[in-house]
């Protein structure tokens, strides 16, 4: 596999990660393929978004940034690759979890509750 060079070391060890695990869940090789995307076709996804689609107790992972715009009234764990900070704020607010993809790939042992939101 050839080596994707990128300014972005953080993205890019985040990008290793996703595509070891990848064999085992074929969904985190769906997510390094969306994060390998230019930051400007990265998904930006609001909380009132996830708000729509998660229920208490899942996972949601986001191939790009977490915005703000919304409410978020349901317990989840996200993660994602950065979050804004009142994104960050009403997660924690909701009694949510914050994650980086990098600390999903190696906490995150339950596949059933995961989704992936764009």
């Amino acid at each position: 596999m050839r080596r994707v060079v990128t300014t972005n070391e953080a993205l890019h060890e985040t990008l290793k990660a996703l595509r070891s695990k990848a064999r085992e869940r074929p969904v985190l090789g769906r997510v390094a393929e969306l994060l390998s995307r230019p930051a400007r076709r990265r998904p930006e996804v609001n909380l009132s978004k996830i708000n729509r689609y998660a229920s208490d107790g899942d996972i949601v992972l986001v191939p790009g940034k977490v915005l703000g715009s919304g409410r978020l009234n349901k317990k989840v764990t996200v993660a994602a690759f950065t979050f804004s900070a009142g994104a960050a704020e009403k997660i924690a607010s909701a009694g949510g979890r914050i994650l980086t993809l990098r600390d999903a790939v190696s906490e995150v042992q339950d596949y059933s509750k995961v989704k992936i939101i764009v």
